[in-house]
């Protein structure tokens, strides 16, 4: 077998080194060496919005997506999006966009070239603190999930506080939809504390591939009401 080609490398969080690599076609983005995301494998990544733009109202969305990964989210969400909606990207990794823009951006037809996407170049955790009810849908690609963190800083983004501000960053009958490399039953435990209607979907990691994914999908009543205790 051909060896990893590595194409680019950056800094990333926590002193761990990005790595852009490819071999025979397929690219991927590893971590202090930990692979992230792969091109060979993004079923679940665009089944992201495929399961929230099915639940949001909104007539034009306004949706989130944190992680920008190889594009395929922000591809898949632009497909399913009508013409007025928009995406902001958050991406803390300047290097990562500059990927997406250059040797990436085939992968999934160019998606930042479209004009109704925005790149914020910010930690999505600064992105959603700043924003309330700024978004009909948040689809949250960091990391490898709640639990299987290649960054101890991202852990934030999935404990009580973090849950409390993507739901302050949602409008009423938002969507929260979370990916993760494997189940999390606690996290789940939370979304359902903080007000939201959740449950858990496996997804394929690839078409006819065995390995699956999990996609937490949240949802906010559309009155913005929290549901009374029991």
């Amino acid at each position: 077998m051909k060896p990893w080609k590595t194409l680019f490398l950056a800094p990333g969080l926590e002193g761990q080194q990005l790595m852009l690599q490819e071999r025979d076609g397929v690219f991927v983005i590893r971590s202090g060496g930990r692979e992230l995301m792969s091109s060979a494998r993004y079923q679940s990544e665009q089944q992201m919005a495929a399961v929230a733009l099915k639940r949001v109202k909104a007539k034009n969305p306004v949706v989130l997506i944190g992680g920008l990964g190889l594009g395929f989210t922000v591809r898949a969400t632009l497909d399913l999006l009508p013409p007025e909606g928009s995406v902001v990207v958050a991406e803390i990794s300047p290097d990562v966009v500059d990927w997406n823009r250059g040797p990436l951006a085939p992968l999934a037809g160019a998606p930042l070239q479209d004009p109704r996407v925005r790149v914020e170049i910010a930690d999505v955790a600064r992105v959603v603190a700043a924003s309330k009810q700024r978004f009909d849908a948040v689809l949250l690609d960091v990391d490898l999930g709640p639990s299987a963190l290649a960054a101890r800083v991202n852990q934030k983004l999935y404990e009580d506080k973090g849950i409390a501000s993507l739901r302050a960053a949602l409008r009423p009958g938002g969507v929260l939809v979370v990916w993760s490399a494997g189940p999390d039953a606690p996290f789940l435990s939370r979304l359902g504390r903080a007000g939201f209607d959740a449950q858990v979907e496996r997804s394929v990691a690839r078409v006819g591939g065995s390995a699956s994914h999990v996609l937490f999908i949240a949802a906010l009543p559309t009155s913005g009401r929290r549901p009374s205790s029991r």
